[in-house]
């Protein structure tokens, strides 16, 4: 299986209209919050669903030193997952599931008919913000710490699955999306682009 973004080149940066979060001098705001053109092709026979992640592996732990360093241990932070996505359903429109940051999370995100979105990590993360809490489902894109000497990654995948429906329950997150699919997954292809806030970080 194979899969593209018209969006962004594979290992490149992710433009800013992509990010939860943009920088614009010296002020860090929200940003576009819009989903990514993915389309995918070359897909196995029996498929009967996609599922579907956006995963940053380079979340600092700590986020507190100033400038947090590089080789810092790191952890997952999840952006999106969707599953029951039809057999049918080869490509998903940039902007068709998120246009706009929406504070206390989408309620209802748009996405593929039949498809399910589950919580993403600004859940977790906005809990204690009186302004910002909330169940944040669907597409909610980078917003990387702007003192990170690291340059985040993000990758996008997804799998074709020999099942119509995963069982997973209604807010479901990303690790019940991964203990499901075990056994089920056909195939699986990923995209990945970088973004940062930091000005001082390169590719």
């Amino acid at each position: 299986m194979k899969i593209r973004s018209d969006s962004f080149d594979n290992g490149t940066r992710i433009d800013a209209r992509f990010a939860a979060g943009r920088r614009e001098g010296d002020s860090i705001g929200f940003g576009d919050n819009r989903n990514p053109h993915l389309a995918w092709s070359d897909v196995p026979e029996g498929t009967q669903s996609f599922a579907l992640l956006c995963i940053d592996p380079d979340v600092p732990t700590d986020a507190t030193p100033h400038p947090i360093p590089r080789d810092q241990p790191r952890t997952d932070f999840i952006h999106w997952a969707m599953v029951d996505i039809p057999a049918a359903a080869t490509e998903i429109a940039e902007g068709a599931c998120s246009d706009g940051f929406t504070r206390g999370g989408k309620s209802d995100p748009q996405g593929p008919a039949g498809a399910r979105q589950g919580v993403n990590g600004y859940t977790a993360y906005f809990a204690g913000n009186a302004d910002l809490a909330g169940t944040y489902r669907g597409y909610d894109g980078p917003f990387p710490p702007p003192h990170d000497a690291r340059l985040h990654r993000y990758f996008f995948r997804v799998f074709a699955l020999d099942v119509a429906r995963l069982d997973v329950g209604e807010d479901f997150e990303a690790s019940d999306v991964l203990r499901a699919m075990q056994g089920h997954v056909l195939a699986e292809a990923s995209v990945h682009g970088t973004y940062s806030l930091n000005p001082d970080v390169r590719d």
